[in-house]
């Protein structure tokens, strides 16, 4: 056995990439220095990794600036900055956490180019954004052959960059992240981070002050102006966004997180931080109803339908337990919020927001017709020139057409179908679960586009491009060849 250094990475001629290790490799010796959790097994990410002819690797060491890297300064940059705070001249494409999703397409780009930097194996998740970017390029081309105005050409331009980085950071999580352990990293800091904006929502509700406005960075302006604070049902309730663009986005962004929440609430490998998730995960909850969005509550129902297969009847009882707690507590806290709350469920053929998303269906079809296959052009359906589509799924319609709906399909559930597989192919409870929480959110976003047009908003998308990109990690970790299980994309050395 020999070994040589190249790019300040040792590396070790072992046997052939399918040769399995004495017990599974499990290098670690005598008592571990934390409990584990039950059902916790060792990671296969111990295994080497094949990195060039018959020269491999470890994926773990942390000598280096991997994907998980910089998808937890994404998180952190589109969590806690006001969605409207943008560098100076780039529109909304200009938020910083999608510039570095930007910058993450462009490594994932160059990866392709060397083969130590490429990861090995397939990965169903490329190709089902492949089929999604097929029907945005062959959109875009029609509306130029259509002709366009400069500000639906300037749109469709700003939407192309958009799913450029939405395709970064779904390759980089698929492809990049190195390691279990890493998506772990990633999963807890996305989970920290919005429940430090669902406090921040929980204080605008309780101040009714619209705290965002105080956030002010060095060579970030505002485009447009902020979201604020609105006024729903009466008797002095109002709505609250925290850093995101809208009320609704908000209470989906929350829902989002609320499986993650509960999964690291219960497989964190330390008391405390269980507990601390726990905390979290209730904070993020309890925030949810302060958005006064029918949208977010059939969300959070969505997650926890999802999440129910891989609970045991105990602690689906203790979430039923926790879940009604909470309700009283809000009842307490605000009296009437659970009672505007339920009257937007039992009023909701009076109401106006309702009657003008079904209003839209006539138009929108008549549009389509005229279009039917490829729509108007990406991004071309703007309000400034058109009218404003609370309905993601027939803003796809007109901008992309039948294919268009038919890319967004595919996208949506291959993240939910990769999580599943990977749900089946794990062989521990602490995977089970994760793969659980993780297929909620790509079935949350196609549900609740059918209520807003989801892919306006940029923390929605981001955090949905993230969850598409674990599902396919997930997929990829599962694996049973070793070669494609702990294959990734190569880091940025230091």
């Amino acid at each position: 056995m020999t070994s040589s250094t190249v790019a300040g990475e040792s590396r070790t001629r072992q046997a052939p990439p399918d040769a399995v290790a004495p017990d599974d490799l499990r290098i670690f010796k005598g008592k571990p220095k934390r409990k584990r959790p039950q059902g916790y097994r060792p990671s296969p990410d111990l295994l080497p990794v094949l990195v060039d002819e018959r020269t491999y690797a470890s994926r773990r060491r942390r000598s280096h600036i991997d994907a998980a890297s910089l998808l937890v300064l994404v998180v952190v940059l589109i969590q806690l900055l006001p969605s409207r705070l943008v560098v100076p001249d780039l529109t909304s494409v200009g938020r910083p956490g999608l510039l570095i999703g930007l910058l993450l397409a462009l490594w994932w780009l160059l990866s392709k180019l060397h083969p130590r930097l490429a990861m090995t194996g397939p990965q169903p998740m490329r190709w089902a954004f492949v089929v999604y970017a097929l029907t945005l390029l062959l959109s875009y081309a029609a509306g130029q052959f259509r002709g366009m105005p400069v500000l639906e050409a300037n749109s469709a331009d700003r939407a192309l960059l958009g799913a450029l980085a939405f395709m970064g950071i779904v390759f980089m999580t698929a492809d990049g992240v190195p390691t279990r352990d890493r998506l772990d990293d990633v999963q807890r800091v996305l989970v920290y981070c919005t429940a430090i904006n669902a406090l921040l929502g929980i204080m605008q509700f309780i101040t009714k002050k619209d705290l965002t406005q105080s956030i002010v960075i060095p060579g970030l302006t505002l485009q447009g102006e902020l979201v604020g604070l609105a006024d729903r049902g009466g008797g002095g309730l109002i709505r609250v966004a925290g850093t995101t663009g809208h009320f609704i986005e908000f209470s989906v962004v929350m829902a989002f997180a609320v499986p993650l929440g509960i999964h690291y609430a219960r497989y964190a490998r330390t008391k405390l931080e269980r507990r601390i998730f726990l905390v979290a995960t209730l904070v993020i909850a309890g925030s949810i109803p302060l958005a006064l969005s029918r949208t977010g509550i059939l969300a959070v129902g969505i997650a926890l339908l999802c999440m129910w297969p891989a609970w045991n009847w105990r602690f689906r009882f203790n979430v039923l337990v926790i879940s009604v707690g909470l309700l009283a507590l809000l009842s307490v806290v605000r009296p009437g919020l659970l009672g505007t709350l339920r009257s937007l469920f039992s009023n909701a053929e009076d109401d106006p927001s309702i009657k003008g998303r079904t209003d839209d269906y006539a138009i929108v079809f008549q549009y389509a017709s005229e279009r039917p296959w490829l729509g108007r052009g990406t991004g071309t359906f703007i309000p400034e020139l058109y009218r404003y589509l609370d309905n993601q799924w027939l803003m796809t319609l007109m901008n992309n057409g039948y294919l268009g709906i038919a890319g967004m399909v595919v996208l949506h559930f291959s993240g939910v179908f990769l999580a599943i597989i990977a749900f089946r192919r794990a062989e521990n409870e602490v995977d089970r679960h994760l793969c659980a929480a993780i297929s909620a959110v790509p079935l949350i976003a196609a549900l609740t586009g059918l209520t807003f047009d989801s892919f306006s908003f940029s923390t929605f998308v981001v955090v949905l491009a993230l969850q598409l990109g674990a599902a396919g990690a997930m997929w990829r970790f599962t694996h049973p060849a070793r070669t494609t299980r702990s294959a990734a994309v190569g880091a940025l050395q230091r």
